[in-house]
């Protein structure tokens, strides 16, 4: 499974360790702009793994480009309701590990 990721690491984590051990692939993009989010390769990417909801409207953004990639937010906070109706799942990190994400993905 391809994961785009946008946003730092939620309390130093290791999500993306989590997703790799998993066999998931993983590619972090740091700014969830048009150009950020198509370099990371979110055309081909089955899920969209938002980790700062300072960047929900990322999420638009992913989906305007693919719009059958699921949307996971995991992150500390509350979703702005735009963009609340279009997340599959929010997660918080402090409630579900990185490793238990990874492995439901």
């Amino acid at each position: 499974m391809r994961v785009v990721i946008v946003g730092a690491e939620p309390n130093g984590n290791g999500i993306v360790d989590a997703l790799e051990a998993e066999g998931h692939e993983a590619t972090v993009a740091d700014v969830g702009n048009r150009p950020g989010l198509e370099e990371a390769g979110i055309h081909e990417a089955d899920v969209y793994l938002l980790t700062e909801m300072s960047q929900a409207t990322s999420i638009a953004v992913a989906k305007d480009l693919n719009e059958g990639v699921r949307v996971v937010v995991y992150a500390e906070g509350s979703l702005p309701d735009f963009a609340a109706r279009q997340a599959d799942l929010v997660v918080d990190p402090n409630l579900l590990s990185s490793a238990a994400v990874a492995e439901e993905l």
